[in-house]
């Protein structure tokens, strides 16, 4: 029911700022919620943030709490991820998930198995 397609990416020196989009195609759009997962090299697929159905809701990871914000924008089909005070850690494919589901259960929100639908991904590179 959903088709996602990752923007946005790219090399940003460390420091930087990155806007991520999330082009969305399917009419329940705006029922899914949304997520952001990323894997860097050699590792796994780990949780960056979540957002429900409204957007007046969102979970981040510890690790990029402060510094990334995501957003959606249910009328243009589109979530976005914002950010900022980039590190060379922040490295990785990042992917964009959505699941009809509405999970509150923080293991469940955070566990890529909980999604449904995902993007091929875009590469951020950080540098030092």
């Amino acid at each position: 029911q959903v088709q996602l397609v990752e923007s946005g990416g790219g090399l940003v020196q460390a420091g930087g700022s990155l806007r991520l989009s999330c082009a969305a195609s399917g009419r329940t759009f705006s029922e899914y919620t949304m997520a952001w997962f990323r894997q860097a090299p050699g590792k796994e697929r780990e949780f960056v943030v979540v957002i429900n159905w409204s957007g007046g809701r969102t979970y981040y990871a510890d690790s990029v709490k402060g510094r990334f914000t995501i957003s959606r924008d249910n009328a243009k089909n589109t979530v976005y991820l914002q950010m900022n005070s980039l590190k060379p850690e922040d490295t990785a494919v990042y992917y964009c998930a959505a699941d009809p589901d509405v999970h509150t259960w923080v293991p469940l929100i955070t566990t890529e198995s909980s999604y449904m639908y995902w993007g091929q991904g875009t590469q951020v590179t950080v540098s030092s």
